[in-house]
């Protein structure tokens, strides 16, 4: 994987920008009583809303949310902020997943081993920004070589969908090209010489940190 320069940057477009604001999941049954405040472990007890109480306990009663429901939903406003929540998955269905990262990717194109047959192109989020909504019974990883990179892949259709880049262990690479349609708006790629890895690592100045929250 090496330096990127000007010529090696390739943009393109795909679908439409979604809105950034983060959905706000399933709708249980209210599991707390209207407007009363979070609570629960890592929760230093009930806390005062003060003169938001009553826009609390109408935002509740408005969509329809547990206390749970509102709390998980401003918080993914704050803390994913500027980034749209992207879904995708494998061929056959069996796995799928959401991310939340930026409408504009920046991808990868590595030129190794591995990356050459599959075709491995990925852009990477921090493992924070990634959840696994169905389907980690029907993963399989291959590793070679140092075995850091964990290649995961469907057990039903071979796709990979996402994997663990030895570039990132401690994040996720994601194929721009297995999310759904609509959260993409531009795609710009990155070739990396990965045929040299350890010179690519040490001359790029920002891939390591693409996996830091």
């Amino acid at each position: 994987m090496g330096r990127a320069t000007a010529g090696n940057a390739r943009r393109s477009r795909r679908g439409s920008v979604a809105a950034s604001s983060p959905a706000g999941g399933s709708r249980r049954g209210r599991e707390k009583k209207t407007g009363e405040p979070p609570s629960g472990p890592g929760v230093p007890g009930p806390f005062d809303l003060g003169a938001q109480s009553g826009r609390w306990a109408a935002f509740q009663e408005r969509h329809r949310l547990s206390c749970e429901e509102a709390a998980r939903l401003l918080l993914d406003a704050y803390e994913y902020r500027g980034l749209v929540k992207h879904t995708g998955g494998c061929h056959c269905g069996a796995v799928r997943f959401e991310v939340w990262a930026s409408a504009d990717l920046h991808v990868f194109n590595c030129n190794c081993s591995i990356c050459t047959k599959k075709q491995n192109r990925h852009f990477i989020v921090p493992a924070s920004r990634f959840k696994l909504l169905k389907g980690a019974d029907n993963l399989t990883t291959y590793t070679f070589n140092t075995h850091h990179a964990q290649h995961t892949f469907c057990k039903t259709c071979g796709v990979q969908s996402f994997y663990t880049p030895r570039s990132n262990p401690d994040g996720y690479g994601i194929a721009p090209h297995c999310l759904d349609d609509g959260t993409v708006q531009t795609i710009v790629t990155e070739d990396i010489n990965g045929k040299e890895w350890e010179k690519a690592m040490k001359e790029h100045k920002t891939i390591r940190d693409m996996s830091k929250p």
